[in-house]
């Protein structure tokens, strides 16, 4: 992920990688639609949405700001995995405008005709996996065929909530979240479990530290099928307690797996530690999931916010930061605005978990983790913006 297939070419380079302009999006996008949920929650007001502002929220953070985070990792991944040239040039600005148009049609919704607006919104995911696939299929990359599989589960969880808020099927709206969330965390998940280790490793190895991150055996793969199993059961049996006992069961076991990584070993390098943080998150996040489940008492909304704002959360500021450095040519280390930028949105999830664990100042705390995320993604849009929109350093 850290050397580009080509070079940037002709024409401007925000269109030579899809990790430009979908990270742009996605940072931006991150950051103005919590100011209009905030904004929606403090005043009374909504948009003129088919979605109610909940609901709103929901899709635009789930299906809006986690897909573009998606597509400009994976095919900019793609482009290694397959050995083929990356998607550049116009039909990436096709994609771009579609995930834009979906953006702009679900806020102004009630305006417009039912099919309009679930077809605008469903345009961007389905185009997505289609380019995805093609890509993989093409090259006959079968190792990464199974990558294709959570973004249809994804599209058709989008399909679920359109339904549900637009449709008049209110009774698939928590389907529709729910297995929207399972496989954004699964898909999250996957490429956590490839990449943290081996970034791991091969920091170690340059710097001739031992013991490394061991492979994957069959008892470590064992215990991330049964979390990313638990999470698909979550979604459709949300209240059963074999469920939560599943949950707990696969935290605990992929805690002992990511302990097994070496994060603190790589503590002085801060854009890889960050890395293991995400994962962490998204490890805790399943075991408050799993309580939730198995205990009524325990709010549901503190575990989902770990696993959205935490590790959902983490995990793309840490992808989007080294793969925009590595793809630009910059070094692999964070500077300082870097690290402000993982700070301000550990902040805002932990602050975020705090409001919806309060019986008091629920509202400030929910105002001041929105701040923190905003200033997260603000500051990556303001440290990285730049460099995405210069061609590649040379030399």
């Amino acid at each position: 992920m850290t050397t580009p297939r080509t070079a940037d070419g002709a024409g401007h380079p925000v269109l030579a990688y899809a990790f430009r302009p979908f990270f742009i999006a996605a940072a931006l996008w991150a950051a103005v639609a919590i100011g209009l949920w905030i904004g929606m929650l403090t005043t009374g007001r909504s948009l003129p949405s088919r979605f109610d502002p909940l609901d709103w929220h929901i899709h635009a953070m789930l299906f809006g700001f986690v897909p573009a985070a998606i597509a400009g990792f994976l095919l900019t991944a793609g482009a290694n995995w397959t050995g083929r040239e990356p998607v550049s040039g116009a039909p990436l600005a096709l994609l771009v405008i579609l995930w834009s148009l979906a953006r702009l049609v679900q806020a102004i919704g009630a305006w417009l005709p039912l099919g309009v607006v679930i077809g605008t919104d469903l345009a961007f995911p389905i185009a997505l996996t289609g380019t995805v696939a093609h890509e993989l299929i093409a090259a006959r990359n079968r190792r990464n065929y199974p990558m294709i599989v959570p973004l249809v589960v994804l599209t058709g969880a989008q399909l679920l909530m359109d339904l549900a808020a637009e449709g008049g099927f209110p009774s698939l709206a928590g389907y529709g979240w729910r297995l929207g969330l399972a496989a954004a965390l699964i898909l999250i998940s996957v490429l956590g479990a490839r990449i943290v280790p081996s970034f791991t490793r091969n920091w170690l190895l340059a710097r001739r530290r031992e013991p490394l991150p061991p492979t994957a055996g069959r008892l470590e793969l064992a215990a991330h099928a049964l979390m990313l199993g638990a999470l698909m059961a979550w979604a459709f049996l949300p209240q059963a307690r074999a469920v939560g006992v599943l949950l707990v069961s696969g935290a605990v076991l992929n805690l002992w797996r990511l302990l097994r990584w070496r994060g603190m070993a790589t503590r002085e390098e801060a854009l890889l530690l960050v890395l293991h943080v995400g994962y962490a998150w998204l490890v805790v996040g399943v075991g408050m999931l799993g309580i939730a489940t198995l205990t009524p008492s325990f709010p549901l909304a503190a575990a989902i916010h770990a696993l959205t704002a935490g590790a959902i959360g983490t995990m793309i500021l840490a992808v989007m930061t080294r793969v925009s450095r590595g793809h630009t040519g910059r070094a692999l280390t964070a500077d300082r605005a870097t690290i402000w930028v993982y700070v301000l949105g550990m902040l805002a999830a932990a602050v975020r978990i705090a409001a919806a664990i309060a019986a008091r100042a629920q509202e400030d705390l929910l105002i001041a983790s929105a701040v923190l995320w905003i200033g997260a993604f603000g500051l990556f849009a303001l440290r990285y913006i730049p460099l995405l929109l210069r061609p590649r350093l040379t030399g």
